[in-house]
């Protein structure tokens, strides 16, 4: 039987009676919760249990092989999308909530002259993509002579909308449900219509002692817990943006 194969195939290659690795890093702390005690220390039971739902797998594909690739696309499929969405867009997203932060004392004051406020709505305070160099090995090759390599400017909360739509877009199952259905766009959708007003009173009339502007970065906070936790990060009472993160595309698909 193919199952049995599957079964047999599996077991064959399996380390599962070998000692898990154990992860060292300045963040494994925040993964060990996800193992068990079982995983642990390795028994029958799990290999057993991983073994069989190793050959439903595979009998499922057997079945149905268009299955197999049912997540291709862009922006669609769990298993193959989102750690490239992660490597893409989480330190884009981490410094963007890092900012964000770095506004609370002012907003508690209720100062929205203040340069924090007023640098995290600045389209030419941030490198959004920086420039390419065009030069070969430090020759300019260019006919007119002009190698120098020109940065693209924008504000830290238009990049934050930009990269939190994507990233909230790659948490999806399948290719026919439309971005704006799902719960982790609908949650960053909320967080900008919040932040979009506490942008236009910022911007266009900034008062040294603004009261409703509290209230609605308050809300902006709270809205943007709900999709940090859809997009598998920390909360912002975790400390976890406390430091400076890395926008640089690739770095890294983990919590850094």
């Amino acid at each position: 039987m193919k199952v049995s194969a599957i079964i047999l195939s599996f077991a064959a290659s399996s380390s599962a009676f070998s000692t898990p690795q154990k992860f060292n890093g300045a963040h494994s702390h925040q993964s060990t919760k996800l193992y068990s005690k079982e995983e642990n220390a390795p028994s029958r039971r799990h290999f057993l249990t991983t073994a069989v739902s190793t050959a439903a797998a595979g009998m499922t594909v057997l079945l149905n092989p268009n299955t197999a690739y049912a997540s291709g696309g862009a922006t669609a499929g769990k298993y193959t999308t989102i750690p490239i969405a992660k490597r893409r867009y989480y330190g884009r997203v981490q410094e963007a909530v890092h900012e964000f932060l770095l506004m609370a004392p002012a907003v508690i004051k209720g100062d929205m002259t203040d340069p924090t406020i007023q640098d995290f709505f600045d389209t030419t305070k941030t490198v959004v993509i920086e420039g390419k160099k065009k030069d070969i090995n430090g020759v300019c090759t260019k006919k007119d002579g002009d190698c120098k390599s020109v940065d693209i400017f924008d504000s830290r909360y238009n990049d934050m909308k930009t990269s939190m739509y994507l990233l909230g877009n790659a948490f999806r199952i399948n290719q026919q449900k439309a971005p704006d259905n799902l719960p982790t766009v609908k949650a960053a959708k909320k967080f900008f219509k919040e932040m979009n007003q506490f942008e236009r009173r910022v911007l266009k009339n900034p008062k040294a002692d603004d009261a409703d502007a509290k209230k609605i970065y308050a809300a902006a906070l709270d809205l943007l817990d709900e999709y940090l936790d859809l997009v598998e990060l920390p909360p912002t009472e975790s400390g976890a943006y406390d430091q400076e993160f890395s926008t640089k595309v690739g770095e890294s698909s983990r919590i850094t």
